[in-house]
Formats: structure tokens, sequence, C-alpha cells
């Protein structure tokens, strides 16, 4: 995940440097690198949202326009909770699934998007980017890879980390609604839609004095699509979230009805 998110940044700063006229129609975001040239300002930011932008300095957007391309932004930490037929509690098919709730988290980021802006106010867009759910385990346990159903062992050494994870590409829909411009050129926004997920795989990682650390990649039954919905709301470039799926994280009988919700902060939302 460090790799990808280090890539990420790379390509971002790149497509930067050499591409400006190719995102000059983007939406601003922050200032980091401001040049002013009459009403118009021209933006770079790597990091917290769009790339290159360039916008009227003294007005809002009147008329529709399109938007889009690589961005890095709607970068979403947080915490996920199991939901087991609408109960927090885990029935006793999905016990071995007991996790830690303070170490058992969710992480995703946007890196493309495209949309249609109608007016300052509002915009319309469909993204792409990736999204990491990380459930820290509390029992010694291996969750078996290869098997026709989820399975585990119970395990005789004390692990310091055990975590099931899957990580999945998102494409979500999303509906942005912004105020105006305050006195400090910031805004608030409340951004909602709908989302799609393509299973890439999922993932044991466990470390023991008496193993090290060890990985272990399978698919584990997640589900291959997974569809939800997300709301965030938030001023500046800092906001809320919380998402929610609507299918079962398993394709086994034995966990239907267990789903996956999350809930944090998201950085760069405009």
């Amino acid at each position: 995940m460090k790799h990808l998110i280090f890539t990420t940044l790379l390509v971002s700063g790149l497509a930067g440097v050499m591409a400006p006229r190719a995102f000059a129609q983007q939406d601003t975001v922050a200032m980091d690198t401001v040049v002013k040239k009459k009403k118009a300002k021209y933006t770079l930011n790597i990091g917290g949202g769009n790339i290159i932008t360039k916008t009227d300095s003294t007005e809002d957007v009147k008329k529709g326009r399109f938007v889009g391309g690589i961005t890095f932004t709607r970068v979403d930490l947080g915490f996920s909770r199991l939901i087991d037929n609408g109960d927090f509690n885990l029935s006793p098919n999905n016990e071995f699934l007991d996790y830690k709730g303070g170490k058992t988290s969710t992480f995703s980021f946007d890196v493309l998007q495209f949309g249609y802006r109608f007016n300052s106010n509002f915009k319309v867009y469909v993204a792409g980017g990736f999204d990491w759910t990380l459930i820290r385990l509390r029992d010694n346990i291996t969750i078996q890879k290869n098997q026709p159903t989820l399975t585990y062992i119970n395990e005789p050494i004390d692990f310091s980390k055990n975590r099931f994870s899957s990580s999945y590409v998102h494409i979500p829909l999303n509906f942005e609604f912004r105020t105006k411009e305050n006195n400090k050129g910031k805004r608030f926004y409340f951004v909602v839609g709908p989302e799609v997920s393509f299973l890439l795989n999922g993932k044991v990682k466990q470390i023991s004095e008496e193993r090290g650390k060890e990985k272990q990649y399978d698919s584990y039954h997640f589900q291959s699509v997974r569809y939800g919905g997300t709301v965030r709301f938030g001023y500046g470039g800092l906001g809320l979230f919380t998402k929610y799926y609507f299918n079962d994280m398993f394709t086994t009988p034995a966990q239907a009805g267990l789903r996956n919700m999350s809930f944090g902060v998201s950085f760069g939302l405009n």
C-alpha cells in the first residue's frame, strides 16, 4: 500500500510539471503556487486536490463546463465496523471475526475524476481510486486460503498483529454541493453519492515472535463486486465521511447478512 501511495504522488507530480494545459479547466482547490495575471489565477496543487487550475480570481463560475483529470484527493481515513444482520454484535457464525475496534480501520483515496460543473455551487462527477478495509482480529487464529468456505484454525502462539484485510478499486458517482467562498476563500461542502468497487485481493498479515512477519494473499471469499454509498460534509479541504455497503462482505452462506460501514475524516474535499 505504501508503494501505491508513493507511485500516485509521483504520477501527480509529473503530470503537474508536464501537462499544465491538459488540466487548465479544473476546479480551484488550494493555493500552493499562485501567479495572478489580471483577473485569472493559476494554481499548482499536489496532494490536496486537482493538479492544474485556471479560474477567475474575482468571479464564481456562472456557466457550466466539463472538469476532470488526474487528482489525489478525497483521502478518507477512519474506522470500520462490521454489522451482523443489523447488529454490531457478531453472531456465533462470525465470532471468529471478533476485532479490535480502535485498530480496525479504513483508508481510501481518488486518483481520477471526470464530471460536469453546472455552476459555482453544484458539480456531478465520476471518480476512481483505491479502498482498503483493515480488520484487526482479537483471537490467535489464521484465516485459511483456498478453502470452499471462510475457514480458520486456532494457533498456539500469540500474535502481536493479526490483520485480515481487503483492497478494492472503487468508482464513486458524486453529487457535490458547495456554498460561496467566504472572506477567507473557503467554502462548506456536502457530497453524496453511490459507489461500486471491484476486489483486488484479500490479505492476512501476522506478526509473532515465533514466526516473525507473515503475509498470505487470497480472495478469502470477499465480494468480487461491492456497492454502497458515501456522505461527506466539510469546510475547506477538511471534512467528515461515512460509508455503508449494501451487499454482504463475503459470498459464503454462513456470513450472510454481515456487512461493513466506516466513518472518519476526509482530506482534500475540494
